[in-house]
């Protein structure tokens, strides 16, 4: 039997180096399109682990380690705040705001996916 901790831990370096390839792909001064696409994606990949039919131990190793390490609430939050203060205050919001539409859609997106595929949410 695998530990828990060994689960989180792998999903965990899983998830960060995936994090940091998006990173230096979608690298841009102008606009956080990494951190953007990757807690967009991160929520739509937690929503199909957390509707999805699957044991405890992937959930462990997908959604705590894995989507937890590949999301990034508090760059969002540094992110956002930089843009407003240095006066992009039109990017600031259009960022949270997008941020939040988008994460939100894509784990109801997941959930509905789920639903579609005879899972249950």
């Amino acid at each position: 039997m695998i530990e828990p901790a060994h689960l989180v831990g792998t999903g965990g370096a899983i998830g960060a180096l995936c994090r940091y390839l998006v990173g230096q792909w979608l690298d841009n001064d102008r606009f956080p399109f990494a951190t953007l696409t990757v807690n967009a994606v991160g929520s739509f990949a937690l929503g199909l682990v957390t509707f999805g039919p699957i044991g405890s131990d992937v959930f462990l190793l997908l959604g705590v380690g894995a989507c937890g390490s590949f999301t990034t609430y508090s760059s969002f939050s540094v992110e956002t705040i930089r843009l407003w203060e240095t006066g992009d205050r039109l990017r600031a919001g259009l960022y949270a705001g997008g941020t939040l539409c988008f994460c939100v859609t894509a784990a109801a997106t997941a959930g509905l996916l789920i639903t579609l595929l005879g899972g249950q949410p």
